[in-house]
């Protein structure tokens, strides 16, 4: 049995709660989860809904894990690395991983007229390679199949996430010196079972 949480614009009478706050029930994983705001809990992580408390905690990780391939590439910049998260963060579209109810990561797919950028997919050192970020990759790509949606991110040059984005059905659309821009359109998605490894798994 999978706890499915989610959080409903209307709140929800039958669990005598209000608007905006996090509902959950037992799930089947053979029923359809729908979306909208939810929030899967699978195992010991999870997803919520970041808010701008969020952002000083992002920002950190940010330069945690981004360090050792900004420096490879010579574009390492104390202030500016996490500036420049505190600059795009949108709690509204972005989300928080978290594992046994503690900040681990945080992930966002924003919208744009012909696609979703993934972006500020980041996870703590210490919870890579145990498959999460394959989960929550996953998970979100799912979204995306569903409704019809071309994924598209860039990964630093060289990083090891882009095993994970490769993995996943991402290919190479461009690049320059210091990012690789890559695109993933639904038909791209093989079934199969998560893999784990890379920058965010």
């Amino acid at each position: 049995m999978i706890v499915l949480l989610w959080r409903s614009e209307y709140g929800c009478p039958e669990f005598g709660v209000e608007d905006s706050v996090l509902h959950a029930k037992n799930w089947v994983p053979s029923e359809e989860p729908q979306w909208g705001d939810s929030i899967a809990f699978v195992g010991d992580w999870a997803l919520r809904a970041a808010v701008m408390g969020d952002v000083e905690a992002v920002a950190e990780l940010r330069a945690v894990v981004l360090r050792e391939d900004l420096e490879r590439l010579g574009r390492y910049d104390e202030r500016r690395v996490r500036q420049r998260l505190r600059d795009g963060f949108v709690p509204a579209h972005t989300w928080v991983i978290e594992v046994g109810g503690a900040f681990a990561g945080c992930v966002a797919l924003r919208s744009e007229k012909d696609a979703y950028w993934l972006e500020h997919f980041y996870l703590d050192p210490e919870w890579q390679g145990r498959g999460i970020g394959g989960a929550v990759l996953k998970t979100l790509l799912e979204r995306c199949d569903r409704e019809g949606a071309v994924v598209r991110l860039n990964v630093l040059q060289g990083s090891s996430a882009r095993r994970l984005y490769d993995r996943h059905g991402f290919t190479q659309e461009a690049e320059d010196e210091v990012d690789v821009f890559m695109v993933r359109h639904p038909s791209s998605l093989e079934a199969g079972p998560v893999v784990s490894g890379g920058d965010g798994s």
